[in-house]
């Protein structure tokens, strides 16, 4: 059995790196002796957050779906570090609200960052990893165990990224790399503060059952995310009850097939009046990430 080496001599690379949970990795991992390269869109704010990840952190410019470049990206810091031992897949962005008021560009945006970004990181990296016998963890969502009205592109995405990672891990593990799939629920992010300017998304979010109605503090459930890296685990939980979640998941699309229509009834005329406010993904990340050539760099508080 292959050991595990320390946090303290591995080189990890975290992508959406600017803001949210992938700034405050980068900044957790570095603590713990990790040499990190952060990945993103927004050039002032990767060297910023770098600065404070110690004098070995570096940060790069790529568009997670953007291959050619992502890929030259990978060769770079490989090239500067002399290997890649953890990659975390975690750029993402998020758009709400009704599929027909959705502008479809934006719409397919959400799928192109989220699920086609992610796969264009494997794609990128799994050469270095395959190297190291490295360890690849994929950043999903509780949206990937739960689907939710109103967020038809963001379930999509988080549902393909973790059916994804677990095809992948049944395919490179025989090479020594393992790989994670990470979930989190709305956690106190760029992203999530963003949908809740939005008055109605977020009564509809506030009369979800306990425990997925609250947001919960970034440093907790980075810490618990770190720690799974640390362990290379294939399943890591930002918050302690979503292990839970694996054992109803089957059951919830019943269950929200009958009670979703009935809160959407309710709020259809507030969402239809609203429409025009929804046209683009939430928060300053989201922003970044809206343009054909922007990826977004805040990820993932989002049930």
């Amino acid at each position: 059995m292959t050991r595990t080496p320390p946090l303290s001599d591995q080189v990890a690379v975290v992508t959406g790196a600017a803001r949210g949970v992938g700034a405050l990795l980068a900044q957790r991992l570095a603590a713990r002796g990790a040499k990190v390269a952060l990945v993103g869109l927004e050039p002032d704010e990767l060297a910023a957050v770098a600065k404070t990840c110690g004098p070995d952190a570096t940060s790069w410019e790529a568009d997670v779906t953007d291959l050619e470049t992502l890929a030259a990206v990978a060769d770079a810091i490989r090239a500067h570090y002399g290997r890649i031992d953890t990659v975390v897949a975690n750029a993402g962005i998020a758009l709400g609200g009704p599929l027909l008021d959705a502008d479809h560009r934006m719409f397919s945006r959400v799928i192109e960052v989220n699920l086609l970004g992610s796969v264009a990181t494997a794609r990128a990296f799994l050469p270095a990893l395959i190297d190291s016998g490295g360890y690849l963890l994929q950043v999903a969502s509780l949206a990937a165990l739960t689907p939710a009205p109103l967020m038809t592109a963001y379930c999509a995405s988080k549902a393909g990224v973790e059916s994804f990672a677990h095809a992948l891990r049944a395919e490179t593990g025989h090479k020594g790399v393992k790989v994670g799939v990470g979930y989190l629920s709305w956690t106190d992010t760029d992203m999530v503060r963003g949908a809740d300017r939005d008055e109605v998304l977020r009564e509809m979010r506030a009369r979800l059952p306990w425990p997925a109605n609250k947001t919960y503090p970034l440093e907790p459930a980075v810490e618990r995310i770190v720690a799974g890296i640390a362990r290379r685990s294939p399943h890591v939980y930002a918050q302690w009850w979503l292990r839970g979640m694996q054992a109803v998941r089957g059951a919830i699309p019943g269950v929200l097939g009958r009670l979703g229509p009935r809160e959407v009834a309710r709020l259809e005329p507030r969402l239809a009046a609203t429409a025009a406010d929804r046209l683009r993904p939430v928060g300053a990340g989201g922003a970044a990430g809206a343009g054909g050539s922007a990826v977004g760099a805040a990820t993932d508080g989002s049930a």
